[in-house]
């Protein structure tokens, strides 16, 4: 499910606008990733991790499946919006504007040393 902080519950005066990304949930990971226009990033689940991405800019289609189904969602996220891909859903990234800022919240052991121990590759889930 996405969601747009900007839609949440936030603070703004004249010194500028104060929105909660994530609130209340033990993050182990944060992650900085740019991206160019039509590549693609992730193609991978994780079993244990969950991953929520954060848009700090850009426009992207972000493609979903849970690993026993069949079809593959297609949403478009956007500055501000928020994704969370769960434990076993494949996901992946692509960039549609000219580049993109993603920051991506870990709640699991994906991160640092042991960023590969929890990413299980795929073949591609972007339709053809």
């Amino acid at each position: 499910m996405k969601v747009n902080i900007f839609k949440k519950k936030k603070f703004i005066d004249g010194r500028g606008l104060i929105a909660d990304i994530i609130y209340n949930k033990n993050i182990n990971h944060i992650t900085y990733i740019t991206t160019k226009k039509n590549a693609v990033r992730g193609n991978h689940f994780h079993k244990k991790t969950a991953q929520y991405t954060f848009i700090v800019d850009g426009k992207i289609e972000y493609f979903s499946k849970k690993k026993s189904k069949k079809k593959t969602i297609k949403t478009i996220l956007k500055k501000g919006d928020l994704i969370l891909a769960k434990p076993n859903e494949i996901h992946a990234f692509k960039t549609l504007s000219k580049n993109s800022l993603m920051l991506a919240f870990s709640v699991g052991i994906r991160g640092g040393k042991d960023y590969e121990k929890d990413t299980f590759r795929v073949k591609s889930i972007l339709p053809k």
